[in-house]
Formats: C-alpha cells, sequence, structure tokens
C-alpha cells in the first residue's frame, strides 16, 4: 500500500522549527507531544509573527500554538489535505 502523505518532517526540520518558537510555545509544545501532537510546519505570512501549526496523532486535527503558548484550535484559516 502506498503512503499518501508526501509531506514528511525530518529530525533536523523539526529542530529548525522549534528554533522559532517562543519559550511558551516551546513549553506547550512539550506538554502536547505527551498526547501524540506534532509540530508539522510554521506558517511565515508577510510582515506577521511566523505561525507554529501543530497536528494531532491521528492528523485529524490542527491547531496553532499563539505567542502566549494558548492552543488555538479555531486559527480561522483551512489546511489542504
Amino acid at each position: 500500500m502506498v503512503d499518501k502523505e508526501r509531506r514528511r518532517v525530518s529530525a533536523s526540520q523539526t529542530e529548525g522549527l522549534r528554533r522559532e518558537l517562543n519559550e511558551a510555545q516551546k513549553f506547550e509544545l512539550a506538554s502536547l507531544e505527551r498526547f501524540g501532537w506534532e509540530l508539522k510546519f510554521v506558517r511565515r505570512p508577510l510582515f506577521q509573527v511566523p505561525i507554529p501549526v501543530v497536528f494531532d496523532g491521528e492528523r485529524k486535527k490542527y491547531a496553532v500554538l499563539e505567542p502566549d503558548g494558548t492552543l488555538n484550535e479555531n486559527p480561522g484559516f483551512k489546511i489542504r489535505d
């Protein structure tokens, strides 16, 4: 069976993404990882702060880590399948 997921994140890429997080976001990410959530990518809108996007372990839900470390499960944008 062929795996449909084309976007793979290596360990070095994940570490690069983590460097873009502030301390509050890193702390929340560590808590989320205990429940299977993963940092998948960081959106970088022009002239705005970066937006870290996390997915649950089953890739059914996504959320944004806000600058204050809170989890926003309704970020106001859609993620393509």
